[in-house]
Parts: C-alpha cells; structure tokens; sequence
C-alpha cells in the first residue's frame, strides 16, 4: 500500500494550479468558520491548513481538498459554548473526534458509514444549513449572536430586524448579491467568495467605517495546545467527540463520492476516516477547527485540473504562507461580510433537490427527513442521526415485511398464483379442507414470519385441517426471529393435533433453524426435498386415517 494513496507526478500543472485555486475559495470561508464558530478567524485557518494538509496526505480520496466546513463549525460552535470558561477542552474533544475517526477507519467502518439512507442525510444536513441561517441573521444586520443557542437566536430575529445597523445590512445583503450575481465569466478565474471578501472589506475601509470588524488577528505559527481532560466533563467531552467523529466521517465520505464522480476514480473509505481523523487531531493540537472533505474547495480543484493529493497539500501550503502575513488584513474585514458568505454556505448546505421533489417523493421520506431536520435545529445533531436512523431502519423492516407478505400464500385448493403439477392438483383437489400449504417466495424475515402465523390461525376452517405444508424452497435467507417465529407456528400446529412437514431447506435456512433448536423435534418423515413427497406422505396419512375409521 503506498504511502500516499493516489499520488504520481503525471499531473503537476494541473494539481498546482487546482491547489492554488482551491486555497482561494478556502480562505474566505475558513476566516468566516473561524468567526461562527466562537474560536476566532485564525482557528478557522488553523483548520484549513491542518486538516487539508493531514488529509491529503493520509487520506483516501486524491482529489479531495478538506478543511473546516459548515456542519463542522455548527458543532464546533455548541462545543466552544459548553466549555467556554477552558477553551482547551473543547479542542480537546477535536483531538477525540479525530481519534475516533482513525479507529473506524482502522475497524473499517467506512462501508457501514456510507449506508446511512438519504433521508436522514437530507434532513440534517438541512437542518445544519437552516441553524447556519438562523445564527448569521444577527451577524448579518450588524449585531452579535445570541450565545444561548439555536431556540435563542430563532426567536431573536424579530429584534434582530427591529435593531440592525443600515451600514452593516447593506454589506451582508451586498456580499450575499455579489456571490449570486457574478458572471461566469469572472467565477471562473476569481471565486464569487473572495471577490465579495474584497469588496465588501473595501467598501466598509471606505464608505463604513463604524461597522463591527474582526479586530486582532494573531500572526505567524500557532502555539501547541495541551489536551485537557476533566473528569467530571468526560461524558460531555465523549459526547461531542463522537458527534465530531461521525459528522466528520459522513461529510468527508459524501464527498469523496462526489470526487469520484468527476473524476472517475474509486476512493478508500477507510484510509479516507484515518486521512481526517489524523488532520482533525493535529488541527485539534494547534486550536484548529475541526473539518471534513470540502464539496466546494474538492470541486474548485477538480475544475481547475487537480487530480492527486499534491493539489491538497499545496492548497494547505499556499493557506500557511498567507497565515504568516494575514494578520493586519484580517483585522479590516467586517463581520457582515463574513456573515454574508456564510448565510450562502447555508442555503447551498439545504437539500433544494428533496424539497422540489416533496409532493412526489414517498411518503416514509419525507416524515424521516422532516423529522431529522426538526430534531437537528431543536435538539441536536447526534439524536436526530440516531432518531433518524431508527425510524429508517423501522420503516424499512416494515415496508420490506410487506413485500415479503405480498409473496406469502397460504392455500388449501390448486390456484393460478403457484404452478402446481397435475399429481399435486389432484392431492390438493381430492383432500380439499384437510391440507393447507403455505408457500414463501424470497428473503423471510421476522415481520413477515409473525404475519404468517396470525394469518394461518385465522384461516377459516384451521381446525380441520390435518395437514400443514411449509415450503421454503424459494427461501434465499432467514432471520433469527423469523426462525423462533416459525417454531411458534410448529407449537401452534402441534397443539391443534395437527402435522407439519417442511420442504426444500436450503443449507442457509437449514443452519439458523438448527442452531436455534427449531427442527429439534421434527422427524426425518416431515422435511422433504420435493413438495410433491410432502404433499405424497400427507395425502397417504389422510388416507390411512380414513380407512381405520
């Protein structure tokens, strides 16, 4: 395994010109992660330069360039407010975070995190973009935040409209116009965020002096921050780490997909989680922002021709020497602006695709979705992944419960919806009453197992029947609750006086049956290969019966 996953020298021009484009569209949005997020402009870059550098070279994407990104910040921002009186430990919990992404790269949980429905997806990364807009309302007019959280700044925004500052509105909505407006034909050589960074700076420098700025910028390298563990904080600290840690991990690999799509590649989920785990845990170490895989910055850099992990590490390098001589410039740029920026990074974060799609969309979706979002803005982010998560899962199991029942037959007499031979017509026809078979078509799982039984003893006629045929030749895969399920229907069957047999056990079936005990009490004589031999042995016993009467 190379060091360097994607790395070759085939593409110099292309991957330097990508990187330095990127560090462009970076900048502006890592000094506006930096300010909403509490820590201050510099950890913003902090976090640009750490992350993308770490990622880059560890990672498992080559395209990608990673750094701060807007969910990231919004958790960033709860984690600076619970520990705001030791700010040492809120980028301890980043250290964490990052450490726990290493561990689900290194247990190769990269598949599994990429399984998450889309749903719960949509609804928290829209939830995310909807708490980014409602945090930057008071920034964007002139005023500060509310530092209560998401419910306080949402019910602050009529006091926000009633005290804006004139010169500090006109900035933000100027900001947010220029970035909406630019023509292709200059986004293509300068990024709408930057030029309204420029612009904005330069209009406030000459026409709005009295509006807030960023003030004081440290300059030069950052110092190293001691991790900080308190005990009686611990299960606040693990909390928010493993919220870093799986947001991360989502974010970089939705990315990582996008990267592939444009350049036709396949990324490595798992050295991708240790690639971010390893720049989040630096990043952490240096008062850095946490971050992700950018979808923006990776984009920029594909477009411009990057292709390998040089043009993340040059994006990280370009992003270090402007560090060294931001400062004095920095401190000019007006909070409004960068509260513009980001109230874009906001609306681009919400997924317009699914809410255009809403009146067709399926219903189970759309209830998970608007669930996730309402919990993400209102609660937090890991209970509304894990709320989601659930509710997808439950959704699913009943919509794949119903599919399975939509395969279920449970008849006595010949019909068109089972091929039947003529011998086993004939048995069916002749023992009409006395012999009930069921057959399941596809996967058998616990839902559809337990609608079987409640089916089969609401029957008409059950008590009369002699003879129950269970046949599982079309059985591809059981679970255990199915298995106990049918053991329900076998003790059920057996309380009645009645007989069982089973019929076609493929190997799968046959080893969760008996390791479950299911078919300890079931004879050689009541489970056949053919279903035409179990029909056979009933049809003789019916007759045998008969005739000693």
């Amino acid at each position: 395994m190379p060091m360097i996953h994607g790395l070759h020298f085939n593409n110099i021009r292309g991957d330097i010109y990508g990187g330095v484009v990127a560090a462009v569209v970076a900048l502006p949005l890592a000094l506006a992660f930096g300010v909403a997020s509490g820590a201050g402009a510099i950890a913003g870059l902090y976090g640009a330069i750490f992350v993308g550098l770490f990622a880059s070279l560890f990672g498992g994407t080559p395209a990608q360039c990673s750094g701060p990104t807007g969910p990231m910040t919004v958790v960033m921002a709860g984690i600076l407010i619970q520990f705001s009186d030791n700010p040492s430990i809120a980028f301890t919990v980043v250290i964490m975070g990052g450490g726990l992404q290493i561990l689900f790269g290194l247990l190769n949980f990269g598949h599994y995190i990429a399984l998450v429905p889309y749903p719960v997806i949509s609804g928290f990364m829209s939830g995310i973009g909807c708490i980014i807009l409602i945090l930057q309302v008071g920034p964007l007019v002139g005023l500060e935040a509310k530092s209560e959280g998401i419910v306080a700044n949402l019910l602050a925004i009529p006091e926000f409209l009633a005290n804006s500052l004139p010169h500090a509105a006109i900035l933000g909505i100027v900001t947010l116009s220029i970035m909406y407006l630019t023509p292709v034909r200059i986004s293509q050589f300068i990024p709408p965020q930057l030029l309204a960074l420029c612009l904005g700076t330069f209009a406030a420098y000459m026409f709005f002096p009295q509006v807030p700025l960023i003030g004081h910028v440290p300059e030069g390298f950052p110092s190293l921050i001691f991790p900080d563990i308190e005990p009686h904080a611990f299960v606040l600290m693990a909390e928010g780490a493993v919220v870093l840690a799986l947001l991360g991990s989502i974010d970089s690999l939705l990315t990582s997909l996008v990267c592939d799509n444009m350049t036709r590649t396949q990324h490595d989920s798992n050295r991708e989680l240790i690639g971010q785990g390893l720049g989040n845990m630096v990043a952490g170490v240096f008062g850095g922002l946490p971050g992700a895989g950018a979808t923006m910055r990776s984009v920029a850099n594909i477009r411009s021709g990057g292709r390998t992990p040089l043009s993340g590490i040059l994006m990280a390098l370009v992003l270090l020497a402007t560090l060294l001589g931001l400062g004095p410039l920095a401190e000019k740029i007006p909070l409004a602006v960068l509260a513009g920026i980001l109230f874009k990074v906001g609306l681009d974060i919400i997924d317009w695709r699914f809410f255009r799609h809403l009146v067709k969309a399926p219903r189970t979706d759309v209830i998970i979705m608007g669930v996730v979002l309402v919990i993400t803005v209102l609660v937090n982010l890991i209970t509304a992944v894990g709320v989601g998560i659930v509710l997808a899962s439950l959704l699913f199991v009943k919509r794949m419960a119903d599919l399975e029942l939509a395969n279920l037959r449970i008849i006595s007499a010949p019909t068109t919806e089972i091929p039947f031979g003529p011998e086993e017509k004939d048995i069916l026809e002749r023992n009409n009453g006395r012999i009930v078979l069921i057959h399941v078509d596809g996967p058998m799982s616990f839902g559809s197992a337990k609608n079987m039984v409640r089916r089969l003893e609401s029957l008409k006629g059950f008590n009369n029947f002699t003879h129950v045929v269970l046949d599982l030749s079309d059985v591809s895969a059981i679970d255990g609750t199915a298995a106990l399920a049918i053991e329900d229907m076998l003790r059920m069957v057996q309380a009645h006086r009645q007989n069982l047999y089973f019929v076609g056990i493929k190997a799968g079936v046959l080893k969760v049956l008996e390791g479950l005990g299911v078919l300890a009490h079931i004879g050689p004589e009541q489970r056949y290969d053919l279903r035409l031999d179990a029909l056979r042995h009933a049809d003789q016993e019916i007759t045998s019966s008969a005739g000693h009467l």
